[in-house]
């Protein structure tokens, strides 16, 4: 048990270190301008001049999948946070509350679980103006649920404690138990599910962009690249391989991390 728990988290870390250097490495350096159109280099295979090859448009491949790095990890980061924030308050007070509180915010939790999540998602980004920051929040607030309900279920089996009872005897506040006492006791599950939330964040901004309702041209993003790259699959293959391949790799490093959290929690208890 312990080596799989071992083996799946260092894989996943290093699946994920590998793609936080490569957008780390975009924020200063790219082959080439990824929005810079050559039309005489369209199509072209890999080579020295293009590693990746190029688009229909004469982009350098490669240097967009870097810079869609960037969009996939700012969606990623972002829309978890909003779905870590809203959700701790969330779960935290119905879990600590309890009675008509509980009661009546898990099941807006639960109304909100009713929709299927891509097709929220798609509604929440069809009322507004499609963009990089409406898909952000849409992602976010879909995330909401599965925070919610792990915090929950972590404060509703932590609260009645020893240690809690004992800070509750000293007069610490509400939010101080949560915050300090609690809080602590549940981060693993928390990290396990802000692992998950990150990787479906970046499979679902890849949706909405290959739809056209996410990042707009020419910014690149992975899941637009891949609408591009559908015309042109017999032709050229490596620009449907790449951006795929990446948005693979990305979520299948969190999700190694998120099992190997998990594994290393249980394998603890």
């Amino acid at each position: 048990m312990r080596k799989k728990a071992s083996f799946s988290l260092l894989l996943g870390l290093a699946f994920v270190t590998l793609l936080l250097a490569v957008m780390l490495v975009s924020l200063f350096y790219t082959p080439y301008e990824p929005n810079e159109m050559n039309v005489t280099e369209r199509l072209r295979p890999p080579g020295f001049d293009h590693l990746l090859g190029t688009d229909n448009f004469g982009r350098d491949v490669l240097s967009r999948i870097m810079v869609g790095a960037q969009t996939a990890f700012l969606v990623g980061l972002s829309s978890t946070a909003i779905g870590l924030t809203l959700g701790f308050l969330v779960g935290a007070t119905a879990g600590y509350l309890g009675k008509w509180a509980d009661e009546l915010l898990m099941r807006g939790v639960d109304g909100l679980l009713a929709f299927p999540g891509i097709l929220l998602a798609l509604l929440l980004v069809s009322i507004f103006k499609p963009s990089l920051s409406q898909t952000i929040l849409a992602i976010g607030i879909l995330s909401v649920p599965s925070f919610a309900r792990v915090i929950r279920s972590g404060v509703l089996q932590q609260k009645e404690s020893e240690y809690v009872k004992a800070a509750r005897g000293i007069g610490a506040s509400h939010w101080h138990i949560i915050a300090k006492q609690i809080l602590p006791n549940i981060a693993s599950a928390i990290l396990t599910t802000a692992a998950l939330s990150f990787s479906a964040a970046i499979l679902i901004e890849a949706a909405l962009s290959y739809l056209g309702l996410g990042v707009q041209p020419p910014d690149p993003s992975w899941g637009r690249m891949l609408n591009e790259a559908q015309s042109y699959l017999n032709k050229a293959p490596w620009f449907t391989l790449a951006p795929g391949a990446l948005i693979t790799l990305t979520v299948l490093g969190f999700n190694l991390l998120s099992d190997g959290v998990r594994d290393l929690r249980d394998t603890r208890q």
